[in-house]
């Protein structure tokens, strides 16, 4: 799940809304590391009950309401006292209401229960990178992509990416985020903090050339990208193309924060 938060200027590295994994609650780690799907055989009742009740708090959780999502999670951990994916679930709440230490129970707890789970460590390390404890939180990255059969390699590609950038490490987020580019091209999210990372690194072309990809699809196309692009050219010394993107922005989005910061020729905020 991504959301941008309201207040962001900068593209995705700077404000990366949260790049989480809710667990996949019908998948089981075997012995050998492997994943098994969960099928209606191996759910008990207080299995079943316990699902739904997550099944609840992710839907509450993904609008906002986390005081209901955390009682729905107690209430699936009160018929599943031992679900990994309710606890990494709880951390991922008690992490956005800024309870961090009962946050990083939680994602302990889940990875103790299952210590295999590569949906638990891809969402610890993205906690522990909002924290700014960088190494640890490459380190849990790490350790996801290596498990066998894992889906979601993307994502945390992406999110390692990201937080390479919060560290200031801007060639190894260009690396990261270039592999995660090159297995799903179509990505908005990772052109987008692609591009910003190119910038940074003062690789103009190429940063042009990410979020020109983005900027050509109008469902795809926001504040963020056209304000990235209107930085791109300002760095490049570029008047008119400035104004080509500072025009779009005004027009298709006057109230953003994006506007904002180009009416008072903030390019490097």
């Amino acid at each position: 799940m991504l959301r941008q938060r309201p207040g962001c200027v900068k593209a995705a590295i700077l404000c990366a809304a949260a790049l989480l994994l809710l667990a996949g609650c019908a998948n089981n780690a075997s012995s050998s590391g492997e994943v098994t799907p969960v099928t209606a055989s191996d759910q008990t009742s207080a299995d079943k009950r316990a699902h739904y009740r997550l099944e609840l708090a992710a839907g509450y959780f993904a609008r906002g309401q986390n005081e209901t999502a955390l009682d729905e999670v107690k209430q699936a951990l009160a018929a599943s006292p031992n679900s990994a994916d309710a606890y990494n679930l709880r951390g991922l709440i008690l992490a956005a209401m800024g309870d961090a230490g009962l946050a990083e129970d939680s994602f302990r707890r889940a990875l103790q229960i299952s210590p295999r789970d590569p949906d638990g460590m891809h969402n610890y390390g993205w906690f522990l990178c909002q924290q700014r404890r960088f190494d640890e939180a490459q380190a849990q990255f790490q350790q996801a992509l290596a498990q066998p059969q894992y889906r979601a390699q993307v994502r945390t590609l992406l999110a390692e990416g990201v937080c390479f950038a919060k560290a200031g490490r801007w060639e190894d987020a260009e690396h990261t985020l270039g592999r995660a580019y090159e297995l799903d091209p179509s990505s908005p999210v990772t052109a987008l903090n692609l591009s910003e990372v190119l910038l940074h690194r003062n690789q103009l072309d190429r940063a042009r050339f990410y979020i020109a990809r983005v900027n050509a699809q109008a469902d795809q196309s926001n504040a963020q990208t056209l304000w990235l692009a209107a930085r791109i050219e300002h760095k490049a010394g570029n008047a008119k193309g400035v104004e080509d993107f500072g025009s779009q922005l005004r027009a298709r989005f006057p109230q953003s924060p994006q506007a904002l910061a180009l009416e008072r020729g903030r390019f490097d905020d």
